[in-house]
């Protein structure tokens, strides 16, 4: 999980470099479409069969997927990149909001406090001092924390229908694929020189790269420690930023960034241990 932290993180560099050139869809076709030829590679090599019986499921993940990545990378492109990593790792908190109702589990006393500790440790991060559109993109950036969030859940019923994680994987990136794609036929597309080709395919390798290791982790560890261990992404967004931009995160953004972690350990704890 650190190693998927690690190249998380290298990604949101790569998203926020390129954002200069490249549109949010764009960079969300480049990073989606190493992944979806990588794995359709894979399962043919591996004679795995692509075919579902449960193909709503995986087009209600994949479009709440790809509408929250576009937004993400979005947020990266206009915040700086701790703060738009840490808004979009709200995810836990939202599915403690939403896990009692989408699959039916009694809400825990502890996951209310995270959700109260979490959305205290927003208002810090989105402080009122922000300017109007500054406060928007951060909205931006809490609403793809949300779809995460969803997106979670949804992965987690398609895991209990007995779906391999691959085959989720794949359906997401063809998703983000074509609806990208289409993005970029209708509004926006810019040519790529040499640099752009090699920084895009660092964009798409990191990205892959880091998928991969989050799913061993998350199918080989100890659930508790991984879920801890993926706020790594943070701390990995915030020395980049600090070592490339030179930009030192203020005390009232280091407290709201605290505070969402903390109250996301919390929940990740609480999701995980029995009562």
């Amino acid at each position: 999980m650190i190693v998927a932290g690690f190249f998380f993180a290298v990604m949101g560099v790569l998203v926020k470099i390129e954002s200069e050139k490249f549109s949010s869809a764009e960079l969300v076709f480049y990073r989606s479409f190493f992944g979806l030829v990588f794995i359709f590679s894979v399962t043919k090599f591996k004679g795995q069969s692509l075919r579902t019986n449960q193909i709503s499921k995986h087009l209600t993940r994949s479009i709440f997927g790809f509408v929250s990545l576009l937004l993400f990378f979005y947020a990266i492109s206009e915040l700086p990149l701790a703060t738009a990593v840490t808004l979009n790792y709200t995810s836990p908190l939202f599915m403690a909001l939403m896990t009692p109702l989408m699959l039916h589990e009694k809400p825990k006393i502890s996951l209310l406090i995270a959700i109260i500790i979490g959305f205290i440790g927003v208002i810090f991060l989105l402080r009122p001092s922000m300017h109007f559109f500054e406060l928007v993109n951060g909205l931006i950036g809490l609403f793809s924390g949300f779809l995460a969030g969803v997106v979670y859940i949804n992965v987690t019923q398609l895991g209990r229908s007995g779906e391999p994680d691959w085959r989720t994987v794949f359906y997401y990136t063809l998703a983000c694929s074509v609806g990208a794609a289409l993005w970029m036929l209708f509004h926006q597309f810019h040519f790529i020189n040499i640099e752009d080709f090699g920084l895009l395919l660092c964009l798409g390798t990191t990205a892959t790269i880091a998928q991969l290791a989050m799913t061993r982790a998350y199918r080989t560890g100890n659930p508790l420690v991984v879920g801890s261990l993926a706020y790594s992404t943070v701390v990995f967004a915030s020395l980049f930023e600090l070592g490339y931009w030179h930009e030192v995160i203020s005390p009232s953004r280091l407290l709201g960034i605290a505070l969402i972690i903390s109250s996301g350990l919390i929940s990740i704890r609480s999701t995980n241990l029995k009562n």
